[in-house]
């Protein structure tokens, strides 16, 4: 089941606070972003958290589940939700405590792909 528009704007309404929060569509499900770092996925209108040390100390007793079939378990927050202030510190602790995402290669123009391909001999 892919989870609504209408639930991951929630989570990300719940967010606002934390940092510049963004969401992209994939696969059918969203990933949530804080400053360009993927920090929890809704799937299935479920809010999953990446697991961090400062995120677990802040929730406590928190289920683990995994997001979607074969993923690793993740932090999955149900009645915190609720919480705003909670929600929004768990973001910023789990934000800073992730690594920066890896910088993208740059993209070859057309012009420099085309010289550097092989010329064909008859």
């Amino acid at each position: 089941m892919a989870s609504d528009l209408s639930f991951v704007e929630y989570v990300r309404d719940q967010m606002h606070g934390a940092g510049n929060v963004t969401f992209k569509k994939m696969f059918g499900e969203y990933a949530l972003y804080i400053d360009e770092k993927v920090v929890a996925l809704v799937c299935d209108n479920q809010l999953f958290v990446k697991p961090t040390e400062a995120g677990r100390a802040l929730l406590g007793t928190v289920t683990e589940a995994p997001p979607y079939p074969g993923a690793k378990p993740q932090l999955l927050i149900t009645e915190q939700l609720e919480d705003q202030g909670l929600i929004v510190e768990l973001m910023r602790v789990t934000a800073a405590e992730l690594p920066a995402p890896k910088p993208k290669p740059a993209k070859k123009s057309a012009k420099k792909a085309a010289k550097k391909a092989p010329k064909k001999t008859r």
